[in-house]
């Protein structure tokens, strides 16, 4: 099969880009995999590095001026390419998907990934459900609602939660944790309780909500906890709020990065406590790599975790339920550790990248009839 990726991020572009990344690895040996991406991307760099990929730079802009160009670029690439299946993954590169394929006399079949949980039903989702759609995917049930009421329920829609690479988000060796910990950590995290995130900095991630939750313990309790939050530096603003709340010197900030495994690693639980979330590929890769998830109550993040097993759900912003949980892992270290066990399972059982490529397959083959 000839698979053509788009995504118009041009910069990290987070969940959209480790999505068609996992895709093209597990795909890559048996069908022949094109990737049209803007140049300066992630995903455009890793893409490259995967060998039996193709990757093309492609812009994906609103202006006007380059609207054109861009368009013919594009048509031009899928008319030479002969693909079979054309799989979309956000409302800009979708858009442009349409226009290039109109009257074309082989119209490739076209598949796309709702991400997130944005509005859908505008007229151009009207225009997109309607002209360059043939099947829909969503990363979960919740998704899957918000479709069904949607243009796109005109066309089959098949829900299709993220995959990882558990082999390669697996727990660490123990007797490399102790480094771990001292480089994200720094000295003096013994006897803390050590908790991150790689979902990010900004405010809707929820990650000062947690801060201000380790703030509320009893000023002993509150010292033995320690904060990782990767991702783009927080911006004076954020950071005047952490130090309003007394833990400046408690949340460690190593940036973004392109490996989060030795970070999250180093920690005996992980966070998301996202305002809005679509399903969230931080809480499984937390997951894969034997820590206990804290999530909030929105989107799709529920569908992870069962609660008190493999993980924790909270009210979103809820603090003081923040602080009862921080308050239980304090208390018992041990139950942690074996939630972090039954969240490995979890991990290796139900969100394995063979069974999200099988899966995402079998809706190609639909496609194609």
């Amino acid at each position: 099969m000839k698979i053509l990726y788009t995504n118009f991020h041009g910069r990290n572009g987070g969940g959209h880009v480790t999505y068609i990344i996992n895709l093209a690895r597990a795909l890559a040996g048996s069908h022949q995999i094109t990737v049209a991406t803007p140049e300066g991307s992630r995903l455009y760099r890793q893409a490259r590095a995967i060998a039996g990929v193709t990757a093309v730079p492609m812009q994906y802009t609103s202006r006007p001026a380059a609207l054109f160009g861009e368009r013919a670029q594009l048509r031009r690439l899928i008319r030479e390419g002969g693909f079979d299946l054309i799989h979309c993954n956000g409302s800009a590169d979708h858009k442009q998907v349409m226009f290039a394929t109109l009257a074309l006399p082989r119209r490739p079949r076209i598949v796309f990934t709702k991400h997130n949980d944005h509005p859908v039903t505008s007229l151009g989702n009207w225009l997109r459900a309607r002209l360059a759609t043939d099947h829909s995917i969503a990363v979960s049930d919740y998704v899957h609602g918000l479709m069904s009421r949607s243009p796109y329920r005109r066309h089959p829609i098949t829900t299709i939660r993220h995959g990882i690479d558990t082999d390669y988000f697996a727990p660490p060796e123990p007797a490399g944790l102790d480094e771990l910990r001292d480089r994200i950590f720094g000295p003096g995290w013994q006897g803390k309780l050590l908790l991150g995130s790689s979902g990010g900095t900004d405010y809707d991630k929820g990650w000062l909500d947690l801060v201000a939750a380790a703030a509320a313990l009893p000023p002993a309790d509150r010292a033995r906890v320690l904060l990782m939050v990767a991702g783009d530096p927080p911006s004076e603003a954020k950071l005047a709020r952490v130090r309003e709340l007394g833990m400046i010197e408690q949340v460690r900030f190593p940036g973004l990065l392109d490996d989060v495994r030795p970070a999250l690693a180093a920690c005996d639980a992980g966070f998301v406590l996202s305002y809005r979330e679509a399903l969230s590929f931080a809480c499984r890769e937390i997951m894969g790599l034997g820590l206990p998830a804290l999530i909030s109550d929105v989107g799709g993040l529920p569908e992870n975790v069962t609660d008190g097993e493999d993980g924790w759900i909270v009210p979103v912003r809820d603090v003081p339920a923040m602080t009862a949980r921080l308050r239980f892992m304090l208390d018992n270290p041990q139950a942690v550790r074996a939630m972090g066990a039954r969240a490995r399972e979890t991990a290796v059982r139900d969100f394995n990248l063979a069974r999200f490529a099988d899966a995402t397959l079998d809706v190609y083959r639909r496609a194609l009839g």
